[in-house]
């Protein structure tokens, strides 16, 4: 662990997955240090890898020796693997990245503040796009629509205290105890996406807040990492199943049920646009659904009692409330 000169602030792991990112880490880690060394708060680094076929655990050991690596025997996925890096950070603060982003050095500095509020579960910078300098994300502002929970635009707001609809998977400080009692990141969702939007709105749903930090800049190789391992279809199809599993653990009552019978009805739709690979995440989805919906019911049952417990679709008023004064 590196110690900085403030003993008695609260430190800060960063947890980095991977999987074959040994150059990634290579041409970013030294950026993620001088941001823990600019933060002078005590930080450790750790690094899950999910059974990675490269050299990324020798040259972990070689070049940056102090890395807590936690090694898997077979590939996981991301929540998988980024869920065993959680278990094993040590410090209060912990700050999830990508192994293909690139923070500045002063990154960290303006969202530690965020965390001297009691609700605050985490917050995010913005993301420029290192080929082309555009934003790639942003503050995460909810389209309006009742049965798209994905149907969000990213929108640079400068300014203290803004919300966002959910935190980014590849940049997020969040708040380690409200973390752990989440349980981390739904497992469910493997391979990848959606795990991060999940995540954020069950913080929603808990009573916690979600910031973005316009000043906190960092870069990043524009989904270097899933695409350059899977196939354009299993990418979709796998995504579609997430975005379904996702409606049916946030929706409540009449909402699901009214989603649940359209989603049913579009496989018609999906049919005659030729759409077929959405039969087969319809399939993996249904296979998947008795599994979320214990999981919803486990999380009801924590989140209810004595905790104020916000539905999805008064979250998502509350935060397009908030935001619709900052957009045009």
């Amino acid at each position: 662990m590196g110690m900085q000169t403030d003993h008695n602030a609260r430190g800060i792991s960063v947890v980095i997955p991977n999987y074959n990112g040994a150059e990634l880490l290579a041409k970013n880690l030294p950026f993620v240090y001088a941001a823990l060394k600019a933060s002078h708060r005590p930080y450790e680094v750790v690094i899950p890898d999910d059974a990675s076929t490269d050299d990324s655990i020798a040259f972990l050991k070689q070049h940056f020796p102090d890395v807590i690596i936690i090694s898997s025997e077979k590939n996981g996925g991301f929540s998988v693997n980024i869920n065993k890096g959680i278990t094993a950070a040590t410090q209060p603060l912990v700050l999830l990245l990508n192994s293909d982003i690139k923070l500045s050095e002063d990154y960290i500095l303006d969202q530690l503040r965020y965390f001297e509020l009691p609700d605050t579960f985490g917050v995010m910078g913005r993301i420029r796009d290192e080929a082309t300098g555009q934003i790639a994300e942003a503050c995460k502002y909810p389209k309006p629509s009742v049965f798209k929970i994905n149907n969000i635009k990213n929108v640079a707001i400068p300014g203290n205290d803004i919300y966002t609809f959910y935190l980014s998977g590849a940049n997020m400080l969040v708040d380690r105890e409200k973390l752990i009692w989440l349980g981390g990141f739904n497992e469910l969702f493997a391979p990848f996406y959606h795990e991060d939007l999940d995540l954020s709105l069950r913080a929603w749903e808990s009573g916690w807040k979600c910031y973005y930090n316009n000043s906190s800049v960092c870069w990043h190789a524009v989904s270097a990492t899933i695409k350059s391992h899977s196939s354009k279809n299993h990418i979709k199809t796998i995504s579609t199943r997430n975005r379904l599993l996702l409606h049916a653990f946030h929706l409540q009552g009449i909402h699901l049920y009214l989603w649940h019978t359209l989603t049913f009805l579009e496989l018609l739709v999906k049919w005659i646009t030729g759409r077929l690979y959405y039969y087969k995440a319809y399939a993996l989805f249904i296979k998947k659904l008795p599994m979320m919906r214990a999981y919803k019911a486990q999380f009801l049952g924590k989140a209810l009692p004595g905790r104020q417990f916000i539905p999805y679709i008064t979250v998502k008023a509350n935060i397009k409330t908030a935001l619709d004064k900052y957009i045009k």
